[in-house]
């Protein structure tokens, strides 16, 4: 990508749409994208796809600026999609944001 080519942003949802520590998703069929809401109304994105098992980390328990996966309870940083340690891994983050109320995310 250009380095100066500006990020597509798509405009998903309302903020309002997605409760304070929870999540909605973005149906793909690259893959869905898990759009994370915190309690101090921080927005990311992640493949909705725990880089362990695959687990759907969308149904997982948001806390902080984490996320726990249901399936084995691997904790993922919302902000850089890595696994916290003990447990390695990666999920693919998106860039997300905030305006006037609406959540953008760039699927590039």
């Amino acid at each position: 990508m250009n380095m100066n080519t500006p990020t597509p942003w798509v405009q998903i949802c309302a903020l309002d749409d997605i409760p304070p520590l929870g999540s909605r998703v973005l149906e793909r069929p690259t893959g869905n994208v898990a759009i994370f809401r915190t309690a101090t109304d921080s927005v990311f994105a992640l493949l909705d796809h725990c880089p362990h098992k695959g687990g759907p980390l969308s149904q997982g328990i948001v806390h902080g600026e984490s996320v726990t996966c249901p399936l084995h309870a691997w904790n993922i940083d919302l902000a850089s999609g890595q696994a916290r340690a003990p447990d390695e891994g990666c999920a693919r983050r998106f860039g997300a944001k905030v305006e006037d109320g609406q959540v953008f995310v760039s699927l590039s």
